[in-house]
């Protein structure tokens, strides 16, 4: 299957605007039919759930459609997805949740590639009950987080492994399935953070090992609303901070407050989207993503490839990180021009890039540029195509 990039790019107004939206890794722009969907919710009158009357029962048939689909995009079961405002919030909802059965003398094991949101939650968890952080290093300058450290890190006191499925910054994808084994043969639960991960390859979160995996809709095509996907059967042994009038049921009582049911709609709506980028992909909704995101995989590391090599044969360009298995993310910085300067150069180019430590916090410490204004981050989508890769390296050159 090959992905048709006009028609991909036609369902994204945004593109129109002339600029190459490299910036994919902080956050996707939506296609017209997520737009529709979240208009038409509101079209259509809302109203909160379990009330006797039309527009309620409509926000509720929202909030199960975006259990579904979020289930169909990673392989998991509707009745375990926990829907919020973002993954740093539903991160920091769990943390507490999850850490009021620690105990002094039990351990975390956290990992220096992960976004600040799969750390710090933790990390102040722990502080509070007492618990110890162990910390899974990266193999530098590769980028890579090797599995058999696991095996020196884990114990009979180890409560939770919390990794990323990959770094927003080098692309990393570490062996995910290899550490979940470690931490579950250890007796430990497994968080998984595939914000980063879920826009670039297909992901099924049984094969992963993962216990809890979160993901964030703005990252591939949807509205800004987080999610985290557990097995109902384990989010039942999990007691949150709720009101005392909201409901005990789960996913339910993982949510606090009213919902926003027409962004929600639009979450179906980029489920649905990214099951249709393959034309002739056929089969369920999740058959169907399946191919899809195949497909996108390919297309974005055909780019990479393309990205990788003209960066290299720039003078002054410095690539950081060189992962075997990666997501379309590059991380560099050029010589005698700050990460910012830089970004600031492209964007009068009319091409986005991000720069700075992008909240890899503990990652770009220990490549020793965090202080140092940390690099500058093009990252690859689906709707991105070679004359975006064209115009980055272009406007580069003119750094030199």
């Amino acid at each position: 299957m090959t992905l048709d990039l006009a028609s991909i790019r036609a369902a994204y107004p945004a593109l129109r605007d002339g600029y190459a939206y490299l910036d994919g890794a902080a956050g996707t722009q939506v296609p017209e039919s997520v737009i529709s969907a979240i208009a038409g919710a509101y079209e259509g009158g809302v109203g909160n759930v379990g009330g006797a009357f039309p527009a309620s029962d409509r926000s509720g048939a929202i909030v199960e459609d975006a259990r579904r689909a979020v289930a169909d995009l990673v392989g998991g079961d509707p009745r375990g997805v926990v829907l919020g405002p973002n993954m740093t919030t539903l991160t920091y909802r769990f943390s507490y949740a999850l850490s009021r059965t620690w105990r002094p003398g039990d351990e975390i094991v956290l990992s220096r590639l992960d976004h600040d949101a799969n750390v710090r939650p933790w990390v102040q968890a722990a502080e509070r009950a007492g618990a110890t952080v162990r910390w899974a290093e990266v193999d530098l300058p590769a980028g890579e987080l090797p599995a058999e450290q696991y095996d020196t890190l884990l114990g009979d006191r180890t409560r939770l492994v919390a990794v990323t499925a990959a770094s927003n910054i080098l692309g990393t994808m570490p062996d995910v399935a290899a550490i979940t084994k470690r931490a579950h043969d250890a007796g430990a639960l497994t968080y998984v953070d595939g914000v980063h991960a879920t826009p670039h390859t297909p992901i099924d979160v049984s094969a992963l090992g993962a216990d809890f995996y979160a993901t964030s809709a703005y990252k591939w095509s949807g509205p800004h609303i987080g999610t985290v996907v557990a097995a109902p059967s384990l989010l039942e042994t999990v007691q949150p901070d709720k009101l005392a009038s909201s409901t005990t049921e789960v996913p339910e009582r993982f949510e606090t407050g009213t919902a926003p049911f027409a962004d929600l709609a639009g979450v179906t709506a980029a489920v649905d989207h990214l099951a249709g980028l393959g034309s002739d992909a056929t089969g369920t909704r999740r058959q169907r993503i399946l191919a899809s995101m195949t497909a996108v995989e390919a297309h974005e590391q055909a780019e990479l490839a393309h990205l990788l090599d003209g960066l290299a044969a720039i003078p002054g360009v410095r690539l950081i990180g060189a992962p075997r298995r990666r997501t379309a993310t590059v991380y560099f910085t050029v010589g005698g021009h700050t990460p910012r300067a830089v970004a600031e150069h492209l964007a009068s180019r009319r091409v986005n890039v991000w720069n700075g430590h992008n909240y890899a916090w503990e990652l770009t410490a220990a490549l020793g540029i965090r202080d140092q204004g940390g690099a500058v981050r093009a990252g690859l989508v689906h709707y991105n195509d070679r004359s975006d890769v064209e115009r980055l390296l272009a406007a580069v050159s003119e750094l030199r």
